[in-house]
């Protein structure tokens, strides 16, 4: 099965193409809000010599993260649908994140956390084993202080620019390579329209008085 996969949720935004679980293609670029997507597709696609036509599931890093180029990549696959029929599947690019720990051989205890703004974080438990990765705490929204005092703890901490907040913690950014590998494992296929980021709070929604007539 010939996928492609989209993260755009952290600074790093990143598309690979794959052959089942093999990867024989990814691109990236660093920094700012801007994309450049389907720029990204196209040298990921040339890497391993095919057309878009060719494939067959497209998968998407639906965050935490970067809300912006969440919606990039959740545009990209729609269109994508829309144009060419792939199969879509979403994964949680902290599950991302896990895995690659996983496949780099750390075991045990792993915290793993993403800018959620307001001095808070987005955060996550795993217990990692050689063949074995499961979520212990699910994901949530923590304040900045409690990272800090699990630190101070002994906890392992890792996730996109985490050493920007917490000098003890490691940078780590969800990777299209290893969303690839995930989604070749999957079967829960979705909709273009019901791709959604992933967003744990609460949407408040002020509105806008009546306009004065003059």
């Amino acid at each position: 099965m010939k996928i492609l996969a989209v993260e755009f949720s952290s600074e790093r935004r990143s598309v690979a193409v794959a052959d089942d679980t093999t990867v024989l293609g990814v691109a990236a670029e660093t920094g700012g809000r801007e994309s450049h997507g389907l720029a990204l597709v196209e040298a990921a696609l040339a890497q391993a010599c095919w057309e878009r036509e060719e494939i067959g599931l497209l998968a998407v890093g639906l965050g935490p993260g970067s809300y912006t180029g969440i919606r990039a990549a959740i545009a990209l696959a729609q269109g994508w649908q829309l144009a060419l029929g792939v199969r879509l599947v979403g994964l949680g690019s902290v599950e991302c994140l896990a895995a690659q720990l996983q496949a780099s051989g750390e075991t045990g205890r792993r915290t793993l956390i993403v800018d959620a703004q307001r001095n808070e974080f987005y955060r996550a438990v795993y217990e990692l084993t050689v063949t074995q990765r499961t979520e212990v705490e699910p994901l949530r929204i923590v304040p900045h202080a409690e990272i800090a005092g699990q630190i101070a703890a002994g906890e392992v901490v890792v996730g996109p620019e985490a050493s920007r907040w917490f000098s003890e913690a490691r940078a780590l950014e969800p990777d299209a390579a290893m969303l690839a590998r995930l989604a070749a494992r999957r079967d829960d296929v979705v909709a273009g329209e019901q791709l959604e980021p992933i967003y744990l709070r609460e949407t408040n929604f002020v509105k806008a008085p009546p306009p004065r007539v003059i």
